[in-house]
């Protein structure tokens, strides 16, 4: 039977006990506090000479403030899911034009002429918007960035890959990251449609390898005004080795590959004599696809002559145009160290901004359900204004 002086005891061990309990956990919460306020809240990088720079400082306030990822949310591929998982989707009205190519293959873009705004009137700019891999104009990425071009007074149109965004395949050819050929035509075309307006363009991730290889062989003659570029990997070699670690692979290589293998087989009649389509149902990695369907249905002898065409990091001092380019050093799809920076710091063109954290096409920052605008957008409203309201800055710095 239990005394009252027991009783007594035993409360007082439980709320010993208790208060050891929240004694360390207000200690490891302290302690990731300030891990995180001096190891993970920064200022991004930014590389470029220094005309480059003070044009930026000038236009751009960004780039002088710290980028603060969501306290709870700072891991690499946190950062990466949880943007695809929790941004919001605005909702956008497109207006769908099909282009035929050259080859008698077709794009799909989707539109938002924007013709309601007061703005810059018949020189209202326009961005072209490159989605990544499997991405078409509903990405949330894509939806927010044509959102914030209307907001800016600004058309938007996306591209939408060969056989992507429910448009039909037609021929017998997809797309990769050193096919510039639908590109150009895409660019030719707005111009042609508006002759009076700048153009910009945005790929994100392989959307601005394509993006920043077409500038690298267009030179002066792009037809674009300036280019930005978000999670691009710019050592291909090296991404698909990061991406085939084991996390990598389990989080994001599959599920990339099996999407890449779905679109082959929804056009399986296409391709039956193109490629072995039985060595494709069996690739698990990126890599294994580019292998056995990318390198052989665009002619590369090998995925390692692909992959060595396909790379940008060696390209940067060939653009001549502006381009923004904003990498996370923590991307698992393009790791940190083989950013070209000191090439950036040479060119007279390229600006190459780094987060010490964001992931992949992450950037997540601020409130504890960050489900809005990102800082990718942020970053991307500031330096499209500037170009088309400052530009002859810039222009004049390079003189």
């Amino acid at each position: 039977m239990s005394t009252p002086d027991g009783d007594r005891s035993d409360r007082n061990e439980l709320s010993e006990e208790g208060n050891v309990l929240y004694t360390v956990y207000l200690a490891v919460a302290m302690a990731y506090v300030f891990y995180y306020l001096f190891y993970v809240v920064k200022k991004p990088s930014v590389n470029c000479n220094p005309k480059f720079l003070n044009f930026l400082e000038k236009h751009c306030p960004i780039l002088n403030e710290k980028f603060w990822p969501t306290i709870w949310c700072v891991e690499t591929r946190l950062q990466t899911i949880l943007r695809a998982v929790m941004q919001t989707r605005p909702a956008v009205t497109y207006e769908r034009e099909l282009l035929t190519l050259p080859d008698c293959g077709q794009v799909a873009l989707d539109w938002v002429y924007n013709e309601s705004s007061s703005q810059y009137c018949e020189t209202k700019p326009i961005v072209i918007v490159l989605p990544g891999l499997i991405g078409t104009s509903q990405e949330s990425y894509a939806l927010h960035l044509v959102t914030e071009s209307v907001k800016l007074g600004f058309r938007a149109v996306v591209f939408n890959y060969r056989g992507n965004g429910g448009a039909e395949l037609k021929t017998a050819r997809t797309y990769n990251a050193t096919n510039t050929d639908d590109l150009s035509c895409v660019i030719s075309h707005v111009s042609t449609k508006f002759p009076d307006s700048p153009v910009l363009a945005i790929g994100i991730s392989l959307g601005g390898v394509i993006l920043t290889n077409y500038l690298a062989k267009a030179g002066g003659d792009s037809g674009l005004v300036a280019g930005m570029t978000c999670s691009s990997p710019w050592n291909v070699f090296e991404s698909a080795k990061s991406l085939e670690k084991p996390i990598n692979l389990f989080c994001f290589n599959r599920m990339l590959c099996n999407s890449l293998k779905q679109a082959v087989f929804r056009h399986e009649h296409m391709f039956k004599d193109k490629c072995d389509l039985k060595a494709v149902s069996e690739c698990i990695t990126i890599r294994d696809f580019d292998t056995h369907f990318t390198s052989k249905i665009f002619g590369y002898k090998s995925v390692n002559d692909y992959y060595q065409d396909a790379c940008i990091h060696e390209k940067v001092l060939n653009i001549k145009v502006p381009l923004l380019c904003l990498n996370a050093a923590d991307d698992p799809f393009s790791p940190g160290k083989f950013i070209p920076v000191e090439d950036a710091r040479k060119s007279s063109n390229v600006v190459i901004v780094i987060t010490s954290r964001g992931g992949h096409i992450g950037f997540v920052d601020g409130c504890f359900i960050p489900n809005g605008v990102g800082y990718m957008e942020r970053i991307f409203c500031q330096f499209s204004k500037a170009i088309c309201d400052h530009g002859e800055e810039l222009f004049e710095c390079k003189n």
